[in-house]
């Protein structure tokens, strides 16, 4: 079956890969979401929730996981919710299509009941089809203000990463890694 092309305007950053990830704290978040990736990773290990504050690479790892799928030729879909919140719940139909679906800032769509039933049945349909579900926001899934209590407890199912933001020493360790590769080191 052939993925729906979504008109959404969404780019990935092409600089968003896992070897331009500098991990830190975060090095199990990123072993995981790389595992997220291969072929074989099963169900329990497909669907990952990454929480913390902006700034910490959640969204690096979304779009380096989308940017690996599209590397391997299997298709991939990235929705920055906070964006695409006036698009309304229609862009979550037919997403089952993807092998793996990539959902940021959830926090912006928690406590609207429209999106959270439509959350919870794509969530639904992305186990059945045996698809993979990438979730990033700003807070844990217990403190998110989720009402639809079957949303709830299936985000809690998920392999649950919080995010820490790199220390003084990480980040001078990051822009060498980054100055390394353009080459001005």
């Amino acid at each position: 079956m052939k993925p729906i092309q979504l008109p959404l305007g969404v780019r990935l950053r092409d600089d968003a890969t896992f070897i331009n990830y500098y991990p830190g704290a975060n090095a199990a978040a990123l072993g995981y979401v790389e595992r997220l990736c291969e072929a074989d990773a099963g169900w329990t290990e497909s669907l990952i929730y990454l929480w913390g504050k902006d700034g910490v690479g959640r969204t690096h790892l979304l779009q380096a996981a989308c940017l690996r799928f599209e590397q391997l030729g299997e298709p991939a879909v990235y929705l920055p919710l906070a964006e695409l919140l006036d698009r309304g719940i229609e862009i979550l139909d037919n997403l089952e299509q993807y092998e793996l679906v990539c959902l940021d800032d959830l926090q912006a769509v928690a406590g609207k009941a429209d999106w959270e039933e439509a959350l919870f049945h794509l969530f639904n349909r992305l186990r059945d089809s045996g698809r993979r579900l990438l979730i990033a926001a700003s807070t844990s899934p217990r403190e998110l203000p989720v009402k639809l209590a079957d949303l709830k407890s299936r985000l809690t199912l998920a392999l649950i990463f919080q995010m820490r933001p790199l220390s003084d020493e990480d980040k001078l360790r990051a822009l060498q890694l980054r100055a390394s590769r353009r080459g001005c080191i």
